[in-house]
């Protein structure tokens, strides 16, 4: 009996018990990508009933945490992203707390029944959920540490020690935190997320941070050909298997032969691919200007063009007062600038006007092209001949 409580049922190897921890917490966090996040949250992708409540029964069992709950928290987060009523935020709370006392936060959220009644709609509400998963949240991951010291002795405390903390501190902590903190931005949305890594592999591609708040609904994470996303990976092989379906994928713009000038279909294609239509114009447009000023530009004021570049890609409402001072210096400095970073906001209102009948909006679309094609600005002209072919590329 001693050594049974000691080593557990199996003679485990050091290496043995590290591949079951990595088993283990990767089919956790497939959980919360998967079903959780992508399947729950955002519709994004139907999932089979029994992939569905696999993951249910083993996020209960490792985690504790309520689907409704989760998705109500989650949901916030997007509808209020970085304002006080975030309930996740860096940018209010600071990222030392995201980090410390993420957990906290996503409870005190949780625990807010306006939040959850108003956010929530639309999980499992059956028999098992409402007497088990919800209602003994704790009989769950009071299961699993009976298992895991029936497997590994007193080793099977640390074992699930770390089950336990691996949710708080990747979801609540790194996702939460560091994705709207500190990585790379491939679309300038209004809020602060950012890539951690270009590989989603460890935290099932929640790494990708900025690609999903730019396209939410979306069911892949990635969105470069060099980025990765595991759990997409995962979705792939349960589609192959007719365990899943994607429902919704980010929308792509192509370019149509023979097309004269912008219409209807090129409208569409901007207003919904935007943030797409935005850093095509970043790297095609304002970049290639920074490089010509740059050529002709002296000693002095080079060092303000490299710092330009971030603040010339950047949201305006995301600049602050020393930051638009900067920018103001260097479109005083260079009418070339001046004039694209004009061109850009103005490109960027198109999609605000919301009260516009169709025939408006494609009349302003219209009217971007031809002024900016007379523009002067060669860039700026090409970008404009391009845009005309615009078109949503079929689902």
């Amino acid at each position: 009996m001693l050594d049974f409580l000691l080593t557990g049922m199996v003679q485990w190897t050091v290496w043995s018990v590290i591949g079951y921890l990595l088993v283990a917490t990767q089919l956790t966090i497939l959980g919360v990508t998967l079903y959780l996040h992508r399947h729950q949250a955002h519709r994004a992708l139907d999932l089979h009933p029994a992939v569905s409540h696999f993951f249910r029964f083993w996020l209960w069992l490792t985690t504790g945490m309520n689907t409704r709950e989760w998705v109500a928290v989650h949901r916030k987060h997007h509808a209020r992203v970085e304002t006080p009523e975030d309930p996740h935020s860096p940018v209010i709370h600071g990222i030392g707390k995201l980090l410390a006392q993420g957990t906290e936060l996503y409870r005190a959220a949780a625990g807010d029944p306006g939040t959850v009644e108003r956010y929530g709609f639309g999980t499992p509400d059956d028999w098992l959920e409402r007497r088990v998963y919800s209602r003994h949240s704790l009989l769950g991951i009071g299961a699993l540490l009976v298992i895991d010291v029936a497997l590994f002795g007193v080793l099977g405390l640390t074992v699930w020690a770390v089950q336990m903390m691996w949710i708080p501190f990747f979801a609540a902590g790194v996702i939460n935190g560091v994705g709207h903190y500190w990585g790379y931005r491939n679309y300038e949305v209004p809020d602060a997320s950012r890539n951690i890594v270009p590989w989603g592999l460890f935290i099932g591609g929640e790494e990708l941070h900025n690609n999903h708040h730019t396209h939410p609904s979306s069911a892949r994470f990635s969105d470069k050909w060099w980025e990765l996303d595991l759990g997409w990976g995962v979705i792939r092989l349960l589609s192959a298997l007719g365990l899943a379906r994607v429902k919704k994928l980010p929308p792509r713009t192509v370019q149509v032969p023979g097309k004269t000038g912008p219409d209807l279909e090129t409208m569409r294609a901007i207003v919904t691919a935007r943030f797409q239509v935005m850093a095509r114009y970043y790297r095609d447009v304002v970049r290639q200007v920074l490089r010509e000023e740059g050529r002709l530009a002296d000693a002095t004021y080079r060092p303000l063009l490299r710092r330009a570049r971030r603040l010339l890609r950047r949201e305006e409402g995301r600049l602050d007062g020393s930051a638009r001072k900067e920018l103001e210096a260097v479109l005083t400095r260079s009418p070339a600038l001046a004039t694209v970073y004009d061109f850009r906001q103005r490109l960027r209102a198109l999609w605000s006007q919301t009260a516009s009948s169709q025939e408006q909006l494609v009349k302003s679309v219209q009217d971007w092209c031809r002024q900016a094609e007379a523009s002067g600005v060669r860039a700026l002209q090409e970008f404009a001949r391009s845009l005309a072919g615009y078109a949503l590329r079929p689902a």
